[in-house]
């Protein structure tokens, strides 16, 4: 069965074919190490996860690289302002040192990876720091130059977009438009409002600075991603992804760098999720309204709770994270993994599972359609024509995509006292005595155990 994958690069559905038979080279963009990942980020990096679980459902070998951007990177995608990283340390009250900056990259590029773990999304085979690869950018930028693409102003080597004929094709961009409403910039010598630094010079407040024949300075944000993909993955791999903001600067400039450099295609399938919203809008930590996986928790949803979520709309649709949309997640995830522990006690046999993989598979291979294969995982633990044992086969086989951990699934151990509890209200509602029911119901979520009835019965679990 064909896997067909949307292709922002002609913004439509083409079958996926890689560079090498059954063996595929992808790059994901990573994070800015000077904060914490919030949930709308976690979407984007469960994207990706799915992508590579799909790829590898169809027997394909993989190769995933993804970036640390750790200097570089200013507050504004046209290198204005300063770079985060020294933001960060500013915010945090630290030094303003090379040594403050390598502390605060470590823990937030730990925190990420943790992060990462938690939502049981598969790590990367290569995740490469842009500080240890400046040489690699240095010597992409030398065979741009080279190639004639490039021009000097007061802020450093600039890439010039007129001369790359395709530079609109990824963001469909307006060009025209971008000139017309061009604001007054901080470098002056730049000819065109698109034109972006491959290495900046004359940053005196800019801790992190290597020599380079252009000057002492530090890497435009936008060549990191083509060096160390490249060093990793070749000159042409099959798939770049990440979110959707990423397609009209950062994409974009991307493969304008990339192609000037070695004058051939550089990626053939380039895949975009779209955002979380977030109270109406992207879930961003330039507004501050963003909740991080830990805040997450603390409210009382889990990371597989949230995985879930993300799970119940397509990666290009915009999800919408509201108290009602987790909280059924919250409430569909409990009666899956109700379902999971109800059929290890059951020991029927009967039925063939053969149907509900091919149609599995092609719901995978529509361009990643979770919410149908999800809701094919419903109707499958619904079918009364399947055993126990066919049930519970054919959800750990889907779990190798969905990723929400079910062969880890178990009933927790509650104390005698909550279990003798728990009866007493069992037979109560037998009795039709909810009046009672309630009041145990309570009693027991005082002493940090909650009961919900379920249609296996009642399920009791450890407050979060």
């Amino acid at each position: 069965m064909v896997l067909k994958l949307y292709n922002t690069l002609g913004r439509k559905k083409q079958a996926f074919k890689p560079i090498k038979d059954k063996e595929v080279g992808m790059y994901t963009c990573g994070p800015t190490v000077y904060w914490f990942a919030h949930i709308g980020n976690m979407r984007t990096y469960i994207f990706g996860d799915i992508l590579k679980r799909v790829l590898l459902y169809n027997g394909f070998k993989v190769k995933h690289v993804m970036n640390i951007t750790d200097v570089g990177h200013l507050t504004s995608d046209a290198e204005e302002g300063e770079d985060k990283m020294i933001k960060a340390l500013r915010r945090e009250g630290k030094p303003i040192t090379v040594e403050a900056v390598k502390e605060v990259a470590k823990f937030y590029t730990d925190a990420f990876v943790a992060d990462l773990k938690r939502m049981n999304i598969i790590l990367p085979d290569v995740i490469c720091k842009a500080t240890e690869h400046i040489h690699d950018m240095i010597e992409q930028i030398k065979r741009i130059e080279k190639n004639g693409y490039t021009y000097e102003t007061g802020v450093g080597l600039i890439y010039d977009t007129s001369k790359f004929k395709n530079y609109a094709k990824l963001g469909n961009l307006n060009l025209e438009q971008l000139k017309a409403g061009a604001r007054v910039e901080p470098d002056p010598g730049r000819r065109n409002p698109s034109d972006f630094a491959l290495w900046l010079t004359n940053q005196p407040n800019q801790l992190m600075q290597w020599d380079s024949p252009w000057g002492r300075g530090f890497p435009g944000w936008h060549i990191e991603c083509s060096a160390m993909s490249m060093k990793y993955l070749g000159e042409s791999f099959d798939i770049h992804c990440g979110g959707e903001e990423h397609i009209p600067v950062h994409h974009t400039n991307e493969i304008a760098q990339s192609e000037a450099a070695t004058g051939k295609k550089w990626v053939n399938y380039w895949l975009h999720a779209r955002w979380l919203l977030f109270k109406g809008g992207k879930m961003a930590k330039s507004s501050g309204e963003i909740l991080t996986v830990s805040e997450l928790e603390k409210k009382g949803y889990s990371p597989m709770v949230y995985r879930y979520f993300t799970l119940t709309a397509h990666y290009r649709t915009q999800l919408d994270f509201t108290d009602e949309n987790i909280e059924a997640a919250k409430n569909a995830h409990e009666r899956l993994v109700n379902r999971i522990i109800g059929l290890r006690k059951e020991n029927t046999s009967k039925g063939d599972v053969k149907e509900y993989k091919t149609k599995f598979l092609k719901f995978l291979n529509n361009d990643l359609d979770m919410p149908e294969a999800l809701s094919l995982m419903w109707q499958m633990l619904k079918d009364e024509t399947l055993g126990a044992k066919e049930k519970l086969e054919l959800a750990y086989d889907f779990d190798k995509v969905f990723g929400l951990r079910l062969k880890e699934v178990h009933e927790e151990k509650a104390p005698e006292s909550i279990t003798k509890l728990v009866k007493e209200r069992e037979e109560a509602r037998k009795k039709k005595d909810f009046k009672k029911g309630d009041k145990l119901r309570e009693e027991i979520r005082k002493l940090g155990w909650e009961v919900k009835d379920t249609e296996e019965g009642q399920r009791l679990s450890k407050k979060v």
